[in-house]
């Protein structure tokens, strides 16, 4: 009896220096989000910035990034605001998120500040080397992944607050995606959406795991049950069953599996959904081993850094998947990745590549992570800390 004692004691001091580290946290990153909402003059609609800090490529790109509000970042804020508690903060971002779904479609991103017009102005600055207000194709576009994001964190508004404009914002976002984006070529579901600018946008033909997941969950809790089903189906055929991972989604014919490239969400989102089949829970383990790197996951599978936004997602599966002490391990990584100014790095390392391009029009794999302050790995971060799970009512 005693050595069982001991051995139990010992146990837990092992484990003691993660657990610490988890209401630490999540008191962090939900007074960081707190607070960068706070900071935006006046009580109205407002988008927080994605990134702080400078970066990118070149002059172009950084301009692109410094006023950039995106959807997908600030609909994991909501999120991640309400399950700290802080409602009226949760709001602001909401409200603008809904004077967003009033013109369809949801873009991707949006100007960082106040808003006061519905919809609210796309992300733009002046070039001062072309003598023109400029805006990027890719934010003035609309991927259904983030028309779907915004839908799901209206939901959490309207499931918290019972009030149901919040509701009706989540059903136009649906409304849009199942109306311009369901097809039913190959294992069916719905592609990318739109890339470009309002007077010529470029359809994205290709379909995404990770797109088809998120709007799984949105159907799912308007009760949407044929488009459901359409976008489970397609999350289900990309199950590998002889790799024990998911694929990334399709080639843009929307038929040829894309067997090339890696993506982590791919492997993670899909076990956060409701009745997901335990046989997906392989591809965990698959991910561990080709996308794991020293105290986390990288993006995809050249295993060049850290992304902590992904690891992020990791401890959340953990903890769904009854692994509390793995998920207690992933945290207290992250926990060391707060930056000066309280959200999270993006990196750990300088630079994390994914092997995907932003646009149509791209000519290499330029969608990079670099070591930056980034809102959506500090709401990730705080969803993981607190257990709560975007893609089921909480």
């Amino acid at each position: 009896m005693r050595r069982t004692l001991v051995l139990a004691l010992m146990t837990l001091l092992s484990l003691a220096p993660a657990r610490a580290e988890m209401p630490a946290l999540a008191a962090a990153s939900c007074a960081a989000l707190s607070q960068r909402v706070d900071a935006i003059a006046g009580s109205g609609p407002a988008f927080l910035r994605s990134w702080d800090g400078r970066g990118g490529s070149g002059p172009a790109e950084e301009a692109a990034l410094v006023g950039a509000a995106f959807t997908y970042d600030n609909s994991l804020a909501v999120m991640a605001l309400l399950a700290c508690g802080r409602d009226a903060q949760a709001k602001r971002i909401g409200e603008a998120l809904l004077a967003a779904s009033a013109a369809e479609p949801i873009r991707n991103a949006y100007r960082a500040g106040p808003q006061a017009e519905t919809p609210p102005p796309p992300n733009g600055w002046w070039s001062v080397a072309e003598g023109r207000w400029a805006e990027d194709p890719y934010q003035v576009g609309s991927a259904t992944g983030n028309v779907a994001w915004a839908g799901l964190a209206l939901l959490a508004l309207a499931e918290r607050t019972g009030d149901d404009r919040w509701r009706g914002g989540a059903r136009r976002a649906a409304g849009w995606v199942a109306s311009h984006a369901a097809d039913g070529k190959g294992a069916g579901g719905f592609t990318g959406g739109l890339f470009g600018y309002a007077a010529a946008p470029q359809p994205l033909t290709w379909k995404s795991t990770e797109h088809n997941t998120d709007l799984a969950s949105l159907f799912g809790r308007l009760g949407w049950r044929r488009q459901e089903d359409n976008a489970r189906a397609f999350v289900a055929a990309m199950w590998d069953g002889s790799a024990g991972r998911f694929l990334v989604g399709t080639l843009p014919d929307g038929v040829t599996p894309n067997r090339r490239l890696v993506g982590l969400d791919a492997q993670l989102w899909p076990q956060l959904l409701a009745k997901a089949p335990p046989e997906w829970r392989r591809a965990v383990a698959t991910a561990e081993r080709t996308q794991g790197v020293p105290g986390g996951f990288d993006f995809n599978d050249d295993r060049d850094g850290l992304w902590v936004e992904g690891t992020a997602q990791a401890a959340l599966v953990y903890r769904q998947l009854g692994r509390p002490a793995d998920a207690d391990r992933l945290l207290a990584v992250i926990a060391g990745q707060v930056s000066p100014g309280g959200y999270l790095w993006a990196t750990r390392e300088s630079r994390v590549t994914t092997g995907l391009a932003i646009g149509p029009d791209s000519t290499s794999a330029d969608f990079v992570y670099e070591r930056r302050p980034h809102l959506g790995a500090t709401a990730w971060a705080a969803l993981a800390a607190l257990g709560w799970n975007p893609f089921q009512a909480n």
